[in-house]
């Protein structure tokens, strides 16, 4: 095992990776931007290193001062996290070169699997299924031709990256030109590369993934699935495992497909397969590979008892795994639920300021990970992610209504979040049957609003800058009694001074 890792991350996923570290007995490094200087990852790291300043691009991302602070610390491994440098092949190549180990997949899985295109045609060899579309060569004219062929409505998207950029779902072909324009401009943007694919798009589908682990020996092992269909601007908001719409025979069929897709590109570590599955059909179809630890790995964790981070330094430094597919189980229902600083009712837009007043919800199956205290400032050079609130219970019914009293417990003051609206779906009865879909939220929450807030801003800016003690706070003559679950809530879903 390592002695000393550096971890070329921030916010929860170095909090996260830090104290897996601290159980495996490891040195921990931070690096950090000049807006990070004083960030809990900073604060719990045995050493931390500066690296330049707030834009990702001056800082988490020049993968040559993180191989510096490395080198400069006697870090022997790095861990990436998610986002950033984590699914980069050439910064894994140089990790390598510099003598050091790349905590996550080899070079080359990271380089296939991060070719849409490239994955398309693998997957279509090893038989896993992909849903009817079109990689090659890229001109207008062939695309427009082989949409065609496809048919309506079709996925228009970026060859590399993710994360929804680049993509565009086009309805018919008077719309393609622009569509291919616009995603070819954004993929460019955010990628750096304007390649495209195509795709047929699935209506209403559900998006199934399944956690993989794979280590040096050949053994590679599925951890079941996590659903991710509640999302919004193509991204993710809320995730569940056991999916409420998997029976055993298509989790197990899925579940094998996963780790042909793995083992047909050589992996090792932890990744994700993720499918798209047509809800009339159940047909499933294979999407991308996340070929890193995912955002939301701590769900599968809690149905599984095991610690994905620690399997990931334990593979990396040569162990091999001691399980077998046959020893695992998926026990229990398990919620996650993504905490921005954003605002639902105006597009899901990101949200910057300082977290005057953060406390986060306790007891039997409820886990917090987060990267954010109380003071601390979300700015606007990062993803606006504050926390995962993580809930477990013997039954999906019973988890739900854990996580809605966690989130009525949830005390973040001084940024507009989505805390309450996290509440709202959950108490959808679409959620609550688990028949919802990728497009469920844009199509249900259309018109979204928080409720109206009893108090007048002085209030909640006094309740937000005092510790709560005695229990009263006071404002233009008025004395209010705090309560976390009042429906009022100075707890969550207010912005400040506009409510």
């Amino acid at each position: 095992m390592f002695t000393k890792v550096l971890i070329a991350n921030r916010g929860e996923i170095a909090v996260r990776i830090l104290r897996a570290c601290r159980e495996l007995g490891i040195a921990t490094v931070a690096v950090y931007s000049t807006a990070d200087q004083r960030a809990l990852h900073v604060r719990m790291a045995d050493e931390a290193v500066w690296v330049g300043e707030p834009p990702a691009g001056q800082s988490y991302l020049v993968a040559e001062r993180i191989l510096e602070a490395a080198q400069k610390t006697g870090a022997q491994a790095i861990h990436p996290g998610y986002g950033f440098l984590s699914e980069n092949a050439a910064f894994a190549r140089a990790v390598q070169q510099a003598g050091l180990v790349f905590i996550g997949p080899p070079p080359e899985a990271i380089e296939i699997m991060g070719d849409k295109g490239q994955a398309r045609a693998r997957m279509q060899a090893a038989g896993v299924p992909v849903a009817p579309g079109y990689q090659g060569p890229d001109d207008l004219d062939t695309l427009i031709e082989k949409a065609h062929e496809i048919g309506f409505p079709l996925l228009v998207k970026a060859a590399a990256g993710g994360g929804g950029k680049g993509m565009r779902v086009v309805g018919e072909g008077a719309d393609l030109a622009s569509a291919i324009d616009g995603a070819r401009h954004e993929a460019l943007q955010a990628f750096g590369d304007q390649r495209l694919i195509l795709e047929r798009y699935i209506p209403n589908a559900r998006h199934i993934e399944f956690q993989i682990l794979a280590d040096a020996y050949s053994n590679v092992l599925h951890l079941f699935e996590r659903e991710c269909s509640v999302q919004r601007r193509h991204q993710k908001i809320i995730e569940e495992s056991p999916s409420p719409f998997l029976d055993a025979s298509l989790r197990n069929e899925m579940g094998q497909a996963a780790v042909t897709a793995a083992r047909v590109v050589g992996y090792k570590n932890a990744g994700t397969i993720e499918f798209i599955v047509d809800p009339q059909t159940r047909r499933y179809y294979f999407l991308e590979m996340n070929t890193r630890l995912q955002v939301e790995h701590a769900v599968t964790e809690q149905v599984t008892g095991l610690d994905l981070v620690q399997a990931q330094f334990r593979i990396a430094s040569g162990e091999r795994l001691e399980l077998t597919q046959r020893d695992l189980q998926s026990r229990g229902h398990a919620i996650e639920c993504r905490v921005y600083a954003e605002d639902p009712a105006n597009q899901f837009l990101p949200a910057t300021g300082r977290l005057l007043r953060y406390i986060e919800p306790k007891g039997p199956g409820v886990r917090v990970d987060s990267g954010a205290t109380t003071g601390d400032e979300i700015s606007i050079y990062y993803d606006p992610l504050i926390s995962k609130v993580i809930t477990w219970a013997e039954d999906r019914t019973s988890a739900i209504r854990k996580m809605e009293a966690a989130l009525r417990e949830t005390i973040l003051l001084g940024v507009t979040q989505n805390v309450q609206f996290l509440q709202d779906v959950l108490a959808d009865p679409d959620f609550r049957s688990g028949t919802y879909n990728t497009t469920w939220v844009e199509n249900r929450f259309t018109d979204w609003q928080p409720p109206q807030c009893a108090l007048p801003p002085e209030v909640l800016a006094a309740a937000a800058l005092i510790q709560f003690q005695p229990d009263e706070v006071e404002g233009q003559g008025t004395s209010v009694q705090y309560d976390p679950y009042s429906p009022w809530g100075i707890s969550s879903g207010f912005r400040m001074g506009e409510r």
